[in-house]
């Protein structure tokens, strides 16, 4: 069978994909397990992208990312708009919710509120892009809370379930459900959230809300550029 380009190129994006943070430096042999490859196929594959900046090749034989991979990495940081990330995915939750969905970060003692996308209903829980609320009362803000402190109960609960329900914490009318949006190198972004009016918010909704807030929140895990460390 005769493999074209466009094979080859697949296989040298596989290469290269292979390396996560946990396989920051892999031998012939990891590489070709980890893609399926002939490591033969691997090494000719390897040799052209060290050739190109792809890969380095260290004297312990093992293949690192090289640095053509920052300069392009540095280049999409450049041009992204956190924005054009997260609004897509607050417009699914309000499609998905019919509430309003927003996206939190922290600063100082509040969570300040990004970007948000209201419900579509007469009645709601509003949001302006820009406000700023309690970081220590809400699900957002427990949310973002749970990953500061690191030593508190409370916050290790949080972090092991991966969600927190807010019912009349900051606002007596007004429940919530949020989730962390995590980097790939496990860094906090900020929290994703859904808000509704409290009688409206049954079991039922928070359950619906809880698990497309998770799924927004890990499309954005790939998405994401990472933050330093």
């Amino acid at each position: 069978m005769v493999r074209t380009g466009v094979d080859a190129v697949a296989r040298a994006l596989a290469i290269l994909k292979a390396f996560d943070p946990e396989r920051a430096a892999m031998t012939l042999t990891e590489i070709a397990d980890a893609t399926d490859l002939y490591k033969s196929t691997v090494l000719r594959l390897a040799a052209s992208l060290e050739a190109d900046g792809f890969l380095v090749r260290g004297t312990d034989r093992l293949f690192r990312p090289g640095p053509e991979l920052w300069r392009l990495g540095a280049l999409y940081q450049r041009g992204l708009d956190l924005a054009d990330l997260i609004r897509p995915s607050l417009h699914r939750l309000v499609e998905v919710t019919g509430e309003t969905a927003s996206f939190y970060i922290a600063e100082g003692d509040e969570r300040i509120c990004l970007y948000r996308v209201n419900s579509p209903r007469s009645v709601r829980h509003h949001l302006e892009e820009g406000q700023r609320l309690p970081i220590d009362r809400g699900a957002a803000g427990r949310v973002l809370t749970a990953y500061r402190d690191s030593a508190s109960a409370d916050g290790k609960k949080i972090r092991d379930r991966g969600f927190y329900v807010s019912i009349g914490e900051r606002d007596p009318e007004v429940a919530a459900a949020a989730v962390p949006v995590i980097d790939i190198h496990g860094q906090l972004r900020g929290a994703l959230s859904v808000s509704a009016i409290r009688t409206r918010f049954d079991a039922d909704a928070r359950k619906a809300a809880i698990e497309v807030l998770k799924s927004e929140a890990k499309a954005l895990i790939g998405l994401l550029p990472a933050s330093e460390r």
